[in-house]
C-alpha cells in the first residue's frame, strides 16, 4: 500500500470562525506523521482548475491561523456535480476534481464544510477519492455531530445584538425584530434568544400565527395609546426570527428568485415582513433589522479555536490511519467532548434540527420553562 506523503485541504460554503483552527490543527498533527498539507483555494473551485492553485502549509506558515476569523483558503459554493462548463452548461465535472486532485499528487484531501460541501465530499468517496470531512456551519444542523464549526461564535455575535438592541428598543418604545441565519434549524435563533433576553423566537421547525404573536406582544406591552401608560410593563419586545422561519400556510420569504448550485434559495425577509404587519395591525411600532454575514464574522471564540484544532488534528489522524469516507464528530459538550468518526455519507439528506419537543415552547414561541 503506497505511503500518505501528501494531503490536500479546502474549505467550502459559507465561511465560519474555526475554520482556520481547523487547518492549523491539520497541519500541526500530520507533521507528526511526516505528511505535507497544502492548501487549495476557494473550495471545490479551486480543484476544477487544471492550473489550480496550492498553498503549502507547515507549522511556521499557519501558527498563528487560530487567531483568525473566515478562511484564509477562501471559499465558494461550487457544486463539481453541477457546475458550468465552458459552454455555459451545467453539467457533471467530477472527473476534473479527480483528475486534479492526481495532477497535485495528493494522496487524500481533508474537506471543512457544510450538508453541501461534504456531500459532495461524500459523492467524491463513492467515486474512490480519499477523503475526510470536517463539520462546519453556524447552522449546528449537520447530521451526525453534536458540535460543528461557527456555531459558537455565532451564537456570541448574535447575542450581543439582540443585547445592544434592547437598548434602543426600550429608549424608543419598539419592537425590535432581529433576523438571523438559520435555514432549516434554529439552534442559532433559538439559543441566541435566550441568551441575549429575547421575549420571542421563531424558528423553521414550528410553523408561527401572527395572530399569536400580537397576543403575546399584548400581554407584555399592554395599550400603548392609553393617557396613562402602566409603567410596571415593559417598553418594548425583542423578536429573534430565523431566515427560514415561516408562518402557517406560508412560504419561505426569499431575498430572489435565484437558486445556487446547491438548489438553495436566497433567505432573508422574514423580519421585515413580521415587522411590518406588527406595525400596520398592532398599535405597536416596530422595527427590523437582517444580520447577514457579519453574525458569521470576527475571530474565532475561545470554544471555536479550540474545537477547530481538535477537529483539524482528529482528521489528520483519520487520514494517518486510512479512514477515508469519514467525517470528524463531536459528542457531548464542547470542547470536553469525545471525538470520533461517522461515514461521511451521514450527512447527506438528514438535517440536525431543534428538538422542538423537548426545547420549544409552541405556544409562548420561546424555550420551554423560560417563556419572557
Amino acid at each position: 500500500m503506497p505511503e500518505i506523503k501528501r494531503i490536500g485541504v479546502l474549505t467550502g460554503g459559507g465561511d465560519a470562525p474555526g475554520l482556520n483552527p481547523a487547518i492549523k490543527g491539520l497541519v500541526y498533527r500530520a507533521s507528526d506523521y511526516g505528511i505535507d498539507v497544502v492548501g487549495v483555494y476557494d473550495g471545490w473551485r479551486g480543484l476544477l482548475d487544471p492550473l489550480a492553485e496550492a498553498l503549502t502549509l507547515d507549522r511556521e506558515s499557519v501558527r498563528r491561523w487560530d487567531r483568525d476569523g473566515g478562511t484564509n483558503l477562501g471559499s465558494s459554493r461550487t457544486n463539481p456535480f453541477k457546475s458550468r462548463n465552458e459552454e455555459g452548461e451545467q453539467v457533471d465535472r467530477s472527473a476534473e476534481v479527480i483528475t486534479n486532485i492526481e495532477a497535485l499528487s495528493l494522496d487524500a484531501i481533508v474537506v471543512c464544510g457544510g450538508e453541501d460541501t461534504l456531500g459532495v465530499a461524500a459523492k467524491l468517496s463513492e467515486k474512490g477519492v480519499a477523503v475526510v470531512g470536517v463539520p462546519k456551519t453556524i447552522d449546528k444542523d449537520l447530521a451526525g455531530t453534536d458540535y460543528t464549526l461557527g456555531f459558537d461564535t455565532a451564537l456570541r455575535n448574535v447575542t450581543e445584538i439582540i443585547e445592544r438592541s434592547r437598548t434602543s428598543a426600550g429608549s424608543h418604545g419598539w419592537v425590535q425584530v432581529i433576523e438571523v441565519m438559520g435555514r432549516h434549524a434554529g439552534h442559532l435563533a433559538l439559543w441566541s434568544g435566550v441568551a441575549g433576553g429575547a421575549h420571542l423566537i421563531l424558528i423553521p421547525e414550528h410553523p408561527f400565527r401572527y395572530e399569536k404573536i400580537y397576543h403575546h406582544l399584548r400581554e407584555r406591552l399592554g395599550d400603548t395609546r392609553a393617557r396613562v401608560r402602566d409603567r410596571s410593563r415593559p417598553r418594548y419586545s425583542v423578536i429573534v426570527v430565523a431566515e427560514g422561519a415561516h408562518a402557517e400556510g406560508g412560504e419561505l420569504v426569499t431575498v430572489d428568485d435565484r437558486h445556487d448550485a446547491f438548489g438553495h434559495a436566497r433567505l432573508g425577509g422574514i423580519g421585515e415582513i413580521l415587522a411590518r404587519r406588527i406595525k400596520s395591525e398592532t398599535p405597536y411600532d416596530a422595527r427590523s433589522v437582517s444580520l447577514g454575514h457579519p453574525q458569521r464574522g470576527g475571530t474565532p471564540s475561545p470554544i471555536d479555536r479550540i474545537m477547530g484544532m481538535m477537529f483539524g488534528a482528529r482528521a489528520a489522524e483519520a487520514v494517518a490511519a486510512r479512514e477515508f469516507g469519514k467525517m470528524v464528530s463531536a459528542r457531548g459538550v464542547a470542547p470536553a467532548c469525545k471525538l470520533s468518526l461517522v461515514e461521511i455519507t451521514t450527512v447527506l439528506g438528514k438535517i440536525n434540527m431543534v428538538n422542538v419537543a423537548h426545547h420549544y415552547d409552541t405556544e409562548r414561541y420561546h424555550m420551554k420553562e423560560i417563556g419572557m
